[in-house]
């Protein structure tokens, strides 16, 4: 078996092992996830992705199974990679620029995606809060929406890389999405609450299932009078995934304006992603003390549209790791300012 083969099937093992650890060891029992909890896990999941990044910088290769120059030129072409091999003078020297530009990708990738989860936070804590579910409910509800989360991404993530192969003016197109929807983000106004009555999901459920208003424990389904009812809190894991696919729409398009590959874009993805559900919990309660996030991230959604457009039809090239520095000096900056000038209560 090819080692790119074994090196997903590895990656995925282990993705499946850690959600199996975490439901079935970690959290057989419904419980509020406290402050401590959710920073503890919030850092193993950062010091996993960062373990997994060291891992790409030392055995890229491992990635797309390359073993000589020939294999590395291949993969190279038609890549801003390409231009930075022609002065290597042989394997060794090369792959080590490959390796570097390999791991600055992931760690871009992955920042962004996870800056751009934290709007997607502020969504899902507002669904929870609309649908009046118990907290002790929360975690059994991310726990499934993450899994749906990680079949949904390889789907669109290996499909839009396909497509990207052959038409490549695509990321110009996604490129104008960006830039409409941070304009958006930042024009928008904060919402407590969402109309759980109006949300196409809501009605779709309400007219296509037998549905109760009542929970039943953490149950998705239960029995009423001998037939079988979907839950509120099966509901609000439909309109979790339809706002994970909304979201999708933005982010992932955002991470393949700093690298086009497949695998790069998806392990940076589950990693953030898994890492979500632990972030989730350390923002519900302080969100609203990091107003300026929203401006900070429509202003990064801008910015990378700006880039994807520019380099389709302008030949812009901005490296990696200038836009690995501007995503993190946005998403520290923004945070920075949240906690600097406190916004005043109405």
């Amino acid at each position: 078996m090819a080692s790119n083969y074994i090196f997903f099937i590895g990656f995925m093992v282990f993705i499946i092992l850690m959600l199996a650890m975490d439901l079935g060891l970690f959290h057989r029992k419904d419980h509020v996830i406290g402050l401590k909890e959710a920073a503890t896990w919030t850092g193993i999941w950062i010091v996993l992705a960062m373990a997994f990044g060291l891992l790409i910088l030392f055995k890229a290769e491992w990635v797309h199974g390359i073993s000589n120059l020939e294999d590395l030129l291949a993969y190279s072409k038609g890549t801003a990679l390409e231009g930075k091999l022609a002065g290597a003078q042989d394997f060794g020297a090369a792959l080590g620029i490959y390796r570097k530009e390999m791991f600055t990708q992931y760690l871009a990738g992955y920042f962004l995606e996870e800056s751009l989860s934290i709007d997607n936070i502020f969504v899902m804590i507002m669904i929870f809060t609309s649908f009046g579910i118990e907290k002790q409910y929360y975690h059994r509800v991310l726990f499934w929406g993450i899994l749906g989360a990680i079949v949904l991404r390889f789907i669109f993530i290996f499909a839009l890389g396909a497509l990207v192969t052959k038409v490549s003016w695509i990321l110009a197109v996604f490129g104008v999405i960006l830039i409409y929807s941070g304009i958006k983000m930042i024009a928008k106004k904060n919402d407590d609450k969402i109309d759980t009555a109006k949300h196409p999901i809501v009605r779709f459920c309400s007219k296509y299932f037998r549905a109760t208003p009542n929970c039943d424990g953490h149950n998705f389904f239960t029995k009423i009078d001998g037939k079988r009812f979907i839950t509120p809190l099966f509901i609000v894991l439909l309109v979790i995934e339809f706002s994970d696919i909304i979201f999708a729409v933005d982010s992932i398009p955002a991470v393949f304006s700093v690298t086009t590959d497949p695998m790069i874009v998806y392990t940076s993805n589950i990693f953030a992603i898994m890492g979500l559900r632990s972030l989730f919990f350390l923002m519900d309660g302080i969100a609203d003390k990091f107003w300026a996030l929203k401006y900070g991230l429509g202003l990064l959604l801008s910015f990378i549209g700006v880039k994807m457009i520019g380099h389709e039809f302008l030949h812009w090239e901005i490296s990696t790791l200038t836009s690995l520095l501007v995503i993190l000096g946005v998403l520290v900056g923004s945070i920075a300012v949240s906690l600097i000038f406190k916004k005043k209560a109405c």
